[in-house]
């Protein structure tokens, strides 16, 4: 009796993992001097990213899909970072091998080297393996690939992506970087409504950089996304955290911003970000026909770290509960992480609505 309640047990949460799909957004994904530098091997020219995700892997490859903003392009040599960033080659493994499904790639850096720029980084992207959406090498390509569908276990989500400008560089034509643009997005709204997918998803650029509360444009357009039919709205560019809101009775969620994921600045709020883990759900409605909903919304923090090696190789660190300092090298070190968690912690259990520190939860 034991072995088949066993049994039943298995099949039962079986069958409930068929029921949901975890998915994580991350933020910025940044590549400035001082990582390439750190990067860089002299003996033999080429770069090593190896390790830089390695601490936040688990959480990235245990979602059934990943994504994160790729602000910056694939543009060839020479290498440069800010403020017009054409990143190695070398670190697209990296970002593959820590187990990213799909990247947004319209944002404020998306033209940093031109037409050639914007369709190479398609293009190794198209190689990778690595899903895209919000720029485009043609309106043909928007057509016929725009919004994105996203599939994984049994579940197909619409996936779009704008941003609030290129740095005052032109689109060159035929190239296609989405701006937020509500009469536009209304329409690529309706389509996503035609696709009949699980869930709506946008992904934006947009606010103040550096300020933690989001303006109110974001606010309006957020609003408005919601209003046309999405699920969620993720944010990026301020470079630092902003609320999660997560309204249960209307069913959406709305990520102002999620902070620098990976980047090289060491300042105060930007040497780290959050990492928003959603989990969507099949429950059958009072019809008993079956409804897709928000079951679960919690984020995680990770710490930008520079190893104590020869190189100063950037390092993702995560952070648990309880918070372990030790594992960063160094008195000085260990005092910016923990005024980064506390920092990140005081304020988003302040501005947050429903989504909490999924560390933290786990404990309690």
């Amino acid at each position: 009796m034991k072995r088949l309640t066993l049994v039943l047990v298995f099949l039962v949460r079986a069958a409930a993992a068929q029921d949901s799909l975890v998915m994580v957004f991350v933020g910025d994904i940044m590549q400035h001097e001082s990582q390439m530098k750190s990067a860089y091997n002299p003996s033999t020219g080429t770069y090593d990213y190896s390790g830089t995700f390695d601490g936040v892997k688990p959480w990235i490859q245990s979602a059934d899909i990943a994504v994160g903003n790729l602000e910056f392009t694939f543009g060839g040599r020479p290498y440069t970072g800010y403020p017009q960033f054409s990143a190695p080659d070398e670190f697209l493994a990296s970002i593959k091998d820590a187990g990213f499904d799909v990247l947004v790639t319209a944002n404020n850096h998306s033209v940093d080297r031109g037409r050639k720029g914007l369709e190479r980084t398609l293009h190794l992207l198209d190689s990778a393996g690595i899903s895209h959406t919000g720029t485009f090498a043609d309106t043909l390509e928007f057509l016929n690939h725009y919004p994105l569908i996203v599939e994984a276990k049994g579940f197909r989500v619409s996936l779009l992506n704008y941003t609030y400008g290129t740095n005052g560089i032109a689109v060159r034509a035929p190239n296609r970087v989405n701006p937020i643009d509500t009469i536009q997005i209304a329409k690529d709204l309706a389509r996503a409504r035609l696709q009949s997918t699980d869930a709506i998803i946008v992904f934006m650029h947009w606010g103040d950089e550096y300020v933690q509360a989001p303006n109110e444009m974001q606010q309006r357009v957020a609003k408005f996304c919601l209003k046309h039919g999405a699920r969620m709205v993720i944010g990026s560019h301020p470079h630092v955290l902003q609320p999660m809101i997560w309204d249960r009775d209307r069913d959406n969620l709305v990520a102002y911003s999620l902070g620098n994921f990976i980047s090289g600045q060491r300042v105060r709020y930007r040497n780290g970000g959050a990492l928003l883990h959603v989990t969507l759900r099949k429950e059958p409605d009072s019809n008993g026909s079956m409804k897709v909903k928000i079951s679960d919304a919690t984020y995680s923090l990770a710490w930008v770290s520079r190893a104590n090696d020869s190189r100063r190789s950037f390092r993702l660190v995560p952070v648990g509960d309880p918070v372990d300092s030790l594992s960063v090298s160094g008195p000085n070190s260990r005092a910016l992480f923990m005024e980064f968690v506390n920092d990140s912690r005081n304020f988003l259990d302040r501005e947050n609505r429903a989504v909490v520190e999924r560390a933290r939860r786990r404990r309690n």
